[in-house]
């Protein structure tokens, strides 16, 4: 919709964004200042675009205007979306009024397929272009969705080599810009307490492992108390050898950490084991290396170079179906995106020891194999130097752009990302 007429300089045009997850919300938001402000805070917004739409507090927070705060309805699992199945196609009809109104130019879907796929189809109804930035993982599972995919959206905002990958195969217009998540890193600013707290570690002689039992509580409930019991066998075996490492475990909220101290029992009391609430960053960057549960925290550890070890525990049943229909060989981003298993992994079912087993043999020799340790170093720094580099938000926003007023001609033939950025084919 041209709000104004007086030429290209003073054409308005409306993004609305569908946003339903917190990260997701954060990587919205970064985009959202990139498209306000291409130039930094040095120059003058951008005020050809306004943002509008269903996001969170963090889309809010950068300039957008929120018509509804979806993050606060975020659900996972079907258990837990059959009760809101109503109030979830109320939301998408108060989106269809708005496109209805001809006030909406693009719609930009982030993540959340279940709700987005309705969004896309409502949008599509009144031709709006539909873009998806931060797709649904098709490559990985649920690739009989790909013809919805080709039917309600025009452009997918890849985030990863392999979804590049896969939506070319499935002749799906795609575009390469990296992952938000490395704008997040690079914009963390570390707490200089906690990190001189760690120093001090350091120059006591002690080395620190990071211990990352995941975000969620039902993750936490199944993952740490392995996490634990690996931590008791490498204190004994370390111990013996004379090797000084303390163990740094990494809580999202207080009372995962609370839940985490708990465990521990009577003679764990000398477990040279420390609990931070909220200082995953810091732990990561100080660490030697990390035990970790699969999630995107692997992508930091990629960013900051730091070795780890990945398990995640199921249930027969989920694992039976996900034999079935998961079409991957690794559940680690990083593993997935250099193509071989970088971080060492372990599918945990039934009973733990294996998983114990595991991780202590693969800790053990990041901690005691230089030769091994250097050479997972060296394949991090590589891996991050081809995938890991900072601004997809800006990539993102200049494709957007270039969508909406179409100034291709301002794109450089190469991104910052050192890849083709595949815009003047797909426009």
């Amino acid at each position: 919709m041209l709000h104004d007429r007086r030429g290209p300089s003073h054409v308005t045009k409306t993004i609305f964004f569908s946003v339903g997850e917190p990260s997701g919300d954060q990587h919205a938001a970064r985009l959202i200042r990139q498209l306000a402000n291409p130039g930094g805070m040095a120059m003058r917004n951008d005020e050809r675009i306004i943002c509008r739409g269903f996001g969170g507090p963090s889309m809010l927070a950068a300039g957008c205007r929120v018509d509804l705060d979806l993050t606060r309805h975020a659900v996972v699992g079907i258990v837990e979306v059959l009760p809101k199945l109503r109030e979830f196609f109320r939301f998408a009809d108060q989106a269809e009024d708005i496109f209805r109104s001809g006030s909406v130019d693009s719609v930009v879907l982030v993540d959340f397929p279940g709700f987005n796929w309705h969004i896309a189809k409502r949008a599509k109804k009144y031709g709006i272009p539909v873009h998806y930035y931060c797709p649904p993982q098709l490559w990985a599972w649920g690739a009989w969705r790909v013809r919805k995919m080709k039917r309600s959206v025009d452009h997918v905002v890849a985030v990863l080599p392999v979804e590049q990958s896969f939506f070319n195969r499935h002749q799906i217009p795609v575009s390469l810009v990296g992952h938000p998540f490395f704008d997040a890193v690079a914009e963390q600013k570390l707490d200089t307490a906690v990190m001189r707290r760690f120093q001090s570690q350091q120059n006591s002689g002690d080395r620190v492992v990071a211990v990352l039992p995941g975000s969620r509580d039902h993750e936490v409930r199944a993952n740490f108390p392995i996490q634990l019991e690996t931590i008791r066998r490498l204190d004994r075996e370390l111990s013996q050898s004379g090797e000084n490492v303390r163990f740094a475990v990494a809580a999202y909220r207080d009372k995962q950490c609370l839940w985490c101290r708990e465990q521990l029992s009577e003679e764990d009391k000398d477990l040279p084991i420390d609990f931070y609430v909220d200082c995953t960053s810091e732990i990561i960057e100080a660490a030697h290396c990390a035990m970790m549960v699969s999630g995107s925290v692997s992508l930091e550890l990629l960013a900051r170079e730091t070795p780890a070890a990945v398990i995640y525990r199921v249930g027969r049943v989920l694992h039976a179906v996900g034999k079935r229909v998961l079409k991957i060989d690794s559940v680690t981003l990083p593993n997935l995106m250099a193509g071989r298993k970088l971080f060492p992994e372990f599918i945990s079912v039934g009973d733990p020891a294996p998983a114990v087993d595991f991780l202590t043999e693969t800790m053990r020799a990041m901690l005691q194999d230089s030769f091994y340790y250097a050479k997972i170093r060296r394949d991090l720094q590589k891996l991050r130097d081809e995938h890991a580099r900072p601004g997809a938000s800006q990539r993102a926003a200049e494709l957007l752009r270039s969508k909406l007023f179409g100034d291709l001609e301002t794109l450089p033939e190469k991104n910052s990302f050192g890849m083709q950025t595949q815009m003047r084919d797909a426009a």
